[in-house]
């Protein structure tokens, strides 16, 4: 069966980060994603947010480049973009100029700082626009600098899922207006929208303004990581009393500290008294003394122990198509399911296809590559 976006088709402007891979998940969720490269013949197979995608290779600065994307566009549900504001008006490839041939599309923007804003014309990354939103602030130990979460919270989270959601959400609403319409998704804007349980906390006076002194950011010493005697590490998250309870029952510490979790002016010595724990046992052997139990201990993995855990195998989590580590499309439907996504192979693979399903014929194509506009 196809997936749930099967007919949906998006023009997608070929970039980096938040933008791919907001398209990878839609195509892997059934939708045809066709790619706009700027070159050809380019070997993209290892770049999994290319997965499932067509790809055209042209000249857009061209007149007549920029005219195919907008041909395009007359049968596309959806365009996504990640370049910085106004660059796609200066193509002529605008919101205005693409609704001009399918009032229809929602077209939608993803940048760091948003369309708007004194800081919209600036370059960023993710630890950028993570740095003005509070949440890099909490990150990290306390006497030390924040450490970037990689780059999953801006880039991916405040970002490729904002934009996700916005387009998603502007497609159903088409459904009752007819009309198309600008999503602007902001990963400034996107980080603190995922903040609310922290600002919460914050504004009961249950969370402090800094770094490793609360629940959440190693602070508790029932909320964070541990060595193991072989140099690796568990992750310890029991937060409820209940999960607390069986963690100083297998570690063996004092059970007196059941009735002490909570008293921050014992977290310090309770942190000591269970890292003193766990460095008496590898971090599988702790793993499989918590196996099966609600006392959240997990061992940490590096990303190849990831891909042959038995709970991600038992899953499918994980692929490894010609030795090339992936994960599997996410979310799971019971009905909709769609197929495995293709790997990617080159740029501008699909041009002719592509055109021909446009209503461009093969000599006007052969014209369009001999004049360099097709790449």
């Amino acid at each position: 069966m196809a997936g749930p976006l099967a007919g949906l088709t998006v023009i997608e402007m070929a970039g980096l980060g938040p933008c791919p891979f907001a398209g990878q998940m839609l195509a892997d969720l059934g939708a045809t994603v066709v790619v706009i490269d700027r070159d050809s013949a380019s070997d993209l197979s290892g770049d999994i947010n290319r997965r499932g995608k067509k790809s055209v290779a042209i000249d857009v600065k061209s007149s007549d480049g920029c005219e195919i994307v907008l041909r395009l566009c007359k049968g596309a549900d959806i365009l996504i973009e990640g370049f910085r504001p106004g660059v796609m008006e200066r193509l002529g490839l605008g919101p205005q100029a693409v609704h001009a041939q399918n009032p229809a599309v929602i077209y939608g923007r993803m940048t760091g700082w948003g369309q708007d804003g004194p800081l919209a014309a600036c370059a960023g990354h993710d630890i950028t626009y993570l740095a003005i939103t509070g949440a890099l602030h909490a990150m990290g130990e306390a006497d030390k600098p924040p450490v970037p979460p990689l780059n999953l919270v801006a880039d991916y989270g405040g970002g490729s899922m904002f934009l996700l959601t916005g387009v998603l959400a502007a497609l159903f609403e088409r459904t009752r207006s007819g009309k198309g319409q600008i999503v602007d998704a902001a990963m400034a804007d996107g980080v603190p929208a995922m903040m609310g349980l922290v600002h919460s906390m914050l504004n009961n006076g249950l969370w402090q303004n800094r770094r490793e002194s609360n629940l959440l950011d190693g602070g508790a010493p029932f909320y964070r990581c541990y060595a193991c005697a072989d140099g690796k590490f568990v992750a310890v998250g029991a937060l409820e009393p209940q999960f607390f309870a069986i963690l100083v029952e297998k570690t063996g510490v004092d059970p007196e500290w059941r009735k002490m979790q909570i008293d921050r002016a014992r977290w310090a010595q309770l942190a000591a008294t269970l890292a003193a724990k766990f460095i008496t046992r590898s971090r599988d052997e702790w793993a499989k003394l918590f196996e099966g139990s609600d006392g959240c201990v997990a061992p940490v993995l590096d990303f190849h122990e990831a891909a042959s855990h038995p709970h991600n195998v038992a899953r499918g989590t994980f692929r490894a198509d010609g030795g090339k580590l992936s994960a599997a499309p996410a979310p799971r439907f019971s009905r909709s399911k769609g197929g495995v996504p293709e790997p990617f192979q080159l740029s501008g693979n699909n041009s002719r296809e592509v055109l021909m399903n446009a209503g461009y014929t093969a000599e006007a194509i052969d014209d369009l590559k001999r004049n360099g506009v097709l790449r």
